[in-house]
């Protein structure tokens, strides 16, 4: 694959979807910067998980403010001097905020996500990873983040349509869905061959990608 055709990267899907181990694993193919949310650094996260009600609007506003601030320097540096992957796109953190705050709260985080979010450049590919809700939850749980064992299958279920939603819809940038289900693209590497295939091969607006068991 042609490095300089893909500049700004995005990996982006469900909790437990992949996007992080697969924005380093392209990264260091591309010889590429990363760009991570970093949810561990997070301090509401933990508690949002065990008190969703009382903990959601920090936990949301904190990750807004630490995006923005990152998306804002890395419009204000050179783009093009090294290309850039990142495991988050700014755009869906609506979709969160919809998902988990009342409607007083998220009037106020559309207030606050209006002023932020306008800081972000435009991805040259969007990497949408999508895997049935069980197969989430046995990864979640495989990774070991404590507190994130005891997520609720239903949270995962709506979170995932939400995301399928968002994408249905979303045309910001070129879009290539793919099925993890029964790919391993850091594990396999005949799987990450392939899909830096996909990527090299994509001329349209929106590509789907999967693989039969």
């Amino acid at each position: 694959m042609n490095p300089s055709r893909y500049r700004y990267i995005v990996v982006e899907g469900p909790i437990g979807a992949g996007k992080t181990s697969l924005s380093y694993k392209l990264a260091e193919h591309l010889d590429a910067d990363t760009l991570l949310e970093n949810a561990s650094d997070n301090p509401f996260l933990q508690r949002f998980y065990q008190e969703p009600a009382r903990y959601a609007l920090s936990t949301q506003l904190h990750f807004l403010f630490d995006r923005s601030r990152q998306l804002r320097e890395l419009a204000q540096g050179d783009l093009f001097r090294a290309g850039t992957v990142s495991d988050f796109l700014i755009d869906k953190d609506m979709l969160f905020a919809r998902l988990n705050l009342d409607d007083d709260e998220f009037d106020l985080y559309q207030k606050v996500y209006a002023d932020l979010a306008l800081q972000a450049p435009t991805p040259d590919l969007v990497i949408y990873l999508q895997a049935p809700v069980e197969v989430l939850q046995e990864r979640v749980k495989r990774r070991g983040v404590e507190f994130e064992r005891g997520m609720d299958a239903g949270y995962l279920q709506r979170l995932a349509n939400s995301y399928s939603e968002f994408f249905h819809r979303y045309e910001a940038a070129p879009l290539l869905i793919v099925n993890t289900s029964h790919l391993n693209f850091v594990e396999n590497e005949a799987d990450f061959e392939l899909l830096l295939e996909r990527m090299d091969k994509m001329r349209g607006p929106r590509e789907f990608f999967s693989r039969a068991a």
